[in-house]
């Protein structure tokens, strides 16, 4: 079985990342042939400026290094570094109607909220699905925001088999409902488009200023709270035992215990937890070369799958 994930390099990863595709990634690793990219082609949807996308891409492999990916075990590599994807996405483009592109939540989501769209946005979907396809990709671990995409990668893959025989793998999602949205520090889903995250990585007073500034209610100290929709035990549920989940609710439910209380708590479980990450990355910090070599050994494992697609995909076509 191979797995595939990829992730845009757009700043410091927070709680969201990490929990929605980070640990995801490590753990799955170990359950069959791992491939993980970073997306810099998708970057350039929003045309950052290039330093500024080298370095996101340069900390991107860092943080997933010290988050536990390990290179023997996982394909971990740059997008641009197999161009062959874009060379896939031009063929599915013309496999692909616009009707189908229109109808992506994603893009209606941005354009409803004034993003003015390039053609890239609206065709990022077609990307996408090169991106699973090129790899003959088995499993694709998603969240719900995505399960569109990966639909709308099955329908083009499938149109283009119906049409040129068995060529493309299809693709199966793979969705953990337990962590699918994690909350912000506003209670909305934890996105850096909304400001509202929480670092994994940083200096400690910054963070814990980020945990403090979690949204609650106006109860006083004194009062007993209830904390079945309370996003600091939402959030303390990810990193605590169910014994330490079952003391903090009961805090919460005799009275005198505030809610700064319980995001000193979160703090503390967030901090401890991240530890031996800060250390790894401190070390790979300091030897770059290394970063890199993996990142190269990666993109030739991956070059070699892609080859053999593409070989497919241009005999099918009629460009072979």
């Amino acid at each position: 079985m191979r797995i595939l994930s990829g992730i845009q390099p757009s700043g410091i990863p927070h709680i969201g990342n990490y929990f929605g595709m980070m640990k995801n990634a490590v753990e799955l690793q170990q359950k069959g042939e791992a491939f993980l990219f970073i997306a810099d082609y998708h970057s350039l949807t929003t045309t950052p400026d290039p330093q500024a996308l080298r370095d996101l891409v340069k900390n991107m492999a860092i943080d997933f290094l010290a988050c536990g990916i390990d290179p023997e075990k996982t394909v971990f590599f740059r997008q641009s570094d197999v161009p062959q994807v874009t060379e896939l996405t031009w063929i599915l483009n013309c496999f692909t109607s616009t009707g189908l592109l229109e109808r992506a939540h994603s893009f209606k989501d941005k354009v409803a909220k004034g993003f003015v769209p390039n053609n890239g946005l609206f065709s990022y979907p077609v990307l996408m699905a090169s991106d699973i396809l090129l790899y003959d990709a088995n499993l694709v671990p998603v969240g719900k925001d995505q399960k569109q995409h990966l639909e709308i990668t099955r329908d083009i893959a499938q149109s283009f088999n119906h049409k040129h025989g068995e060529t493309l793998t299809i693709p199966e999602a793979d969705i953990r409902n337990d962590v699918a949205v994690i909350p912000g520090v506003d209670g909305q889903k934890m996105s850096k488009s909304y400001n509202n995250t929480i670092a994994i990585f940083g200096g400690k007073k910054a963070i814990r200023k980020q945990v403090m500034s979690i949204v609650t209610d106006s109860l006083s100290l004194e009062e007993p709270k209830d904390p079945t929709d309370c996003n600091v035990v939402k959030l303390y549920k990810l990193f605590a035992t169910a014994e330490e989940v079952a003391a903090l609710e009961d805090k919460y439910r005799g009275g005198n215990f505030g809610y700064g209380h319980a995001k000193q708590e979160l703090f503390e479980k967030m901090w401890d937890y991240f530890e031996p990450m800060r250390e790894r990355r401190e070390a790979l910090e300091n030897d770059l070369d290394y970063v890199e070599d993996i990142l190269k050994a990666g993109a030739q494992r991956a070059n070699e799958v892609a080859n053999q697609t593409m070989d497919r995909v241009r005999h099918a076509v009629g460009l072979r």
